[in-house]
């Protein structure tokens, strides 16, 4: 399967396997089961979102939006019990406005899930910890 590195953004092929307990960048050789979520702007979504065999999960967000800031720990925290299962990304609607209007995103934190490059699935509002684990799960 197709993975994006969070490290450097290539794109590796990773034998797909229910656990790993190694998996390495061809290119910058560091460690792929790191979780921590992505920063995508509009130079990169695609190529990350189209090359990512697993399911990429979105976070648009905003640093002045409350609901934001208090799901942001619990992204960080559901992506970390993803590694090669799911990519975790953010897209901060101050910067990446162009991305916010071509989502017709209207209200953050929304939340939209990527199969196959395609759109499958979008919530809006804050999600806690179980609603998000539940709505990762159900894509995997």
């Amino acid at each position: 399967m197709r993975v994006v590195c969070p490290h450097c953004l290539s794109v590796n092929n990773v034998p797909k396997k229910d656990s790993y307990k190694k998996a390495n960048c061809g290119k910058c050789k560091k460690s792929l089961l790191e979780t921590k979520p992505i920063e995508l702007s509009e130079a990169n979504f695609d190529e990350v979102v189209v090359n990512s065999d697993i399911p990429v999960i979105i976070d648009f967000w905003a640093p002045w939006c409350g609901p934001c800031k208090m799901m942001g720990p619990v992204f960080e925290k559901t992506a970390s019990q993803f590694p090669l299962k799911t990519l975790f990304v953010k897209v901060n609607t101050e910067n990446e406005q162009n991305l916010g209007t071509r989502f017709g995103i209207r209200s953050i934190p929304t939340l939209m899930v990527f199969k196959n490059g395609k759109e499958v699935h979008r919530v809006s509002g804050a999600l806690d910890e179980t609603n998000l684990n539940r709505l990762v799960t159900q894509f995997l």
